[in-house]
């Protein structure tokens, strides 16, 4: 089963999102049966490349109340953080475009898969929220994903062209299509949808319905084991019955 989840990574319900599913999926059956694969989307796709507004200021001004407001957001969603283990540390980090990150995630997952696309993700989001730094800065950038297993070489080549950009606007027409306007968003197996950073206990049902849906049991037109069906003249490990 494959599990398709559209965020940004400057998105605080995404980290959020991601730690309920993961502890969703471990505690999932078949999980070894899941393959994740993260999709792009931009929040802010006009913000600058290279910003000197912080988040807190961002915020502020977008929603009103200035920086005063911005900060008592980021407090509010830090707490949110805190009892998912998360350690949120936000606020001074410069609010940029993500466009560059993203690219960086396809390329994770054309050269190393899902799995090396999954360990960058993670360190993109820590890297943010837990540090603070600038995703919108190529030195940082090419440190996080140098550590993470990509090829710096690659990295470099990415990052100085617009190599991958044709995916990410991929992802962001397919989100259009499927209705999507905010993240986290996972769609599982093409088929059903879940919006939001919900509890685990929602991200359990949605796998136990999305595996029993995609692997539907065998519906017997005629014939039965309890005799309300009719006669059913076969054999079995017993023998035959006569």
């Amino acid at each position: 089963m494959r599990i398709e989840i559209w965020s940004d990574v400057v998105c605080p319900w995404c980290y959020v999102g991601k730690r309920r599913f993961e502890r969703a999926l471990a505690a999932f059956a078949h999980r070894d049966d899941v393959e994740v694969v993260y999709r792009s989307f931009e929040l802010d796709p006009r913000a600058p490349e290279q910003g000197t507004e912080s988040v807190v200021e961002a915020l502020g001004r977008k929603y009103g109340g200035g920086p005063a407001a911005g900060r008592q957001m980021v407090d509010q969603m830090t707490d949110v953080a805190a009892q998912e283990g998360l350690t949120f540390d936000f606020a001074g980090a410069a609010h940029t475009r993500t466009l560059d990150a993203h690219r960086l995630l396809h390329l994770a997952l054309a050269e190393g898969g899902p799995e090396l696309q999954g360990r960058l993700k993670e360190a993109l989001l820590r890297t943010y929220f837990t540090e603070g730094r600038s995703l919108g800065d190529h030195h940082v950038l090419r440190a996080v994903a140098a550590a993470n297993g990509l090829e710096p070489a690659r990295v470099e080549e990415v990052l100085r062209s617009e190599e991958y950009g044709d995916d990410v606007r991929a992802d962001l027409e397919q989100a259009r299509d499927y209705g999507i306007s905010g993240v986290p968003f996972y769609v599982f197996d093409g088929r059903f949808g879940v919006s939001g950073a919900q509890p685990t206990e929602v991200f359990a049902q949605a796998l136990d319905q999305a595996w029993g849906a995609s692997r539907p049991g065998l519906r017997v037109l005629a014939g039965g084991t309890d005799g309300t069906d009719g006669a059913d003249e076969s054999c079995g490990p017993d023998g035959c019955e006569i």
